[in-house]
């Protein structure tokens, strides 16, 4: 069985509140990327001597870690440890999206294999129950259950679907070279809540983000990485109408209405560009 784990950006993330748990409530709008990984996943046999019930393979980008730990074997684990008949699986991964870049890569491959699991073992899981255990996975990971524009509260498991309309915007991705630790960036970042909640702006005109949509990371990160702030800057050069780093980085998403030059721009940098 093969799918294709799509990653996002955040329209707007606010960091409103230190939680008791360690993790921190947010408020944000996740919206939809179609840059996807490819992620197949067999049944094997019981003759099979791979190593693990989860044998997971890697390829395309690199990933750095212990591929037994990546959040697609951690998916498995979660089901098995309450499903303990599920079969031994292998999973091979062609990664896409970049890592570490605030686009959900990870836990959309986490998310993905949950569903994948599903339907492969036959465990009846309805939408509801994924999300619960997505929300066990990983902060972002129950978005991708259903990755549809969606507002999100709490650590991100709190889902409300939003109508958002972008067609028609040229759309364009670059991520600079630089990693961010999520954990690093969430320590530098003073929580508070917003003036204005990200649900409301985002209804208002694409023309109107600039001044009123705020990533609360940006700060931090830009004083940490001031390479990737400049990149914002030239996006807005470039003639963006809006441009924002997508969760705690280190990738940027700008919208455009014109075709923009961004491979040229960005020679060295993984950039992605399409038509909504």
């Amino acid at each position: 069985m093969i799918t294709h784990p799509i990653a996002k950006v955040n329209l707007g993330l606010n960091v409103v509140e230190r939680r008791n748990d360690g993790y921190h409530n947010l408020e944000t709008v996740f919206y939809p990327v179609p840059i996807s990984d490819t992620l197949e996943v067999n049944i094997v046999t019981a003759n099979d001597t791979q190593e693990y019930d989860c044998q997971l393979t890697l390829k395309g980008m690199s990933i750095e870690g212990d591929s037994q730990k990546n959040l697609i074997v951690k998916a498995y684990e979660l089901l098995k440890a309450d499903y303990p008949h599920m079969p031994r699986v292998r999973a091979i991964l062609d990664k896409c999206i970049p890592t570490q870049a605030g686009m959900g890569g990870g836990s959309s491959d986490g998310a993905y294999m949950l569903c994948m699991l599903n339907q492969l073992c036959e465990l009846g899981l309805n939408k509801s129950q994924l999300i619960g255990y997505a929300t066990r996975l990983g902060a972002d990971c129950a978005f991708f259950i259903d990755p549809l524009p969606q507002y999100a509260e709490g650590i991100g498991e709190r889902l409300q679907p939003i109508t958002l309309q972008l067609k028609g915007w040229h759309f364009a991705v670059v991520r600079p070279d630089i990693p961010v630790s999520t954990r690093e960036a969430f320590a530098l970042v003073t929580p508070q809540k917003p003036e204005r909640c990200c649900y409301d702006i985002v209804k208002q005109p694409v023309e109107t983000w600039r001044e009123q949509l705020v990533n609360d990371f940006e700060a931090s990160v830009f004083a940490q990485h001031p390479e990737i702030g400049h990149v914002k800057q030239q996006l807005y050069d470039m003639g963006a109408v809006y441009a924002a780093m997508s969760g705690s980085g280190s990738a940027l998403f700008a919208l455009f209405r014109q075709q923009p030059p961004v491979e040229q721009s960005f020679p060295n940098m993984f950039t992605y560009t399409t038509l909504l």
